[in-house]
């Protein structure tokens, strides 16, 4: 997996989520949480808008391509006004509403693949929680007894998709809390949704 090629898709997919989708969202109901469909993401409520791999669209028009535009320009052509759920959270993308953005069918398709096996993997996991994808991060998760469960596409930490284990506090000397915040382990090494609910289990138990 080219990770520099990954890292600016990412980029721009995590610049699309936090800018197009959740900041208008943001605006028009107060509600931060986007979530994971077939092929892409979506905001939860409205205005109603979804990627799907490489382009966007919104519930009237033709998907457009992301790759090429930038978040001003791509909510111009949706009919919302692109940008940071201001005052919500500090960190987040760090992408500006002019930037350029550029999306990798492939890349996109790596992405997309990490999120659907965390939506997936969190539902049988815990079946009676809703897993969220959140902009500030560009993870999906859910929190369960004060510890959380989520699949990262990648990011600073770990420059490939993986699942983690986040608690506030990590017994001394166990080594699977091998992350700053708990556990992380890459999802290549978590073949699919059994492996991957199995290391979400074998974290819940280590957490108490």
């Amino acid at each position: 997996m080219g990770h520099e090629e990954l890292a600016v898709t990412r980029r721009s997919l995590h610049g699309v989520a936090e800018l197009v989708l959740a900041g208008p969202q943001y605006r028009a109901t107060g509600k931060l949480r986007l979530r994971v469909v077939p092929g892409g993401f979506a905001t939860t409520l409205t205005p109603r808008l979804r990627v799907d791999g490489s382009r966007i669209a919104g519930d009237a028009g033709a998907a457009v391509a992301i790759s090429g535009r930038t978040p001003r320009a791509l909510g111009a052509e949706l009919g919302v006004a692109a940008g940071r759920p201001e005052s919500a959270y500090d960190g987040g993308s760090g992408v500006d509403p002019d930037e350029m953005l550029a999306v990798d069918p492939g890349q996109a398709d790596v992405i997309m693949a990490a999120l659907a096996l965390g939506h997936d993997a969190l539902a049988a996991f815990a079946p009676d929680e809703t897993p969220v994808l959140w902009p500030e991060h560009f993870d999906v998760a859910i929190r369960v007894h004060e510890v959380n469960f989520g699949v990262s596409p990648g990011d600073g930490f770990m420059e490939e998709p993986y699942a983690y284990v986040g608690v506030s506090s990590a017994a001394a000397g166990d080594a699977f809390w091998n992350a700053p915040f708990g556990a992380a382990v890459p999802l290549r090494e978590l073949p699919g949704v059994p492996a991957v609910t199995g290391f979400f289990a074998e974290g819940r138990e280590r957490a108490r």
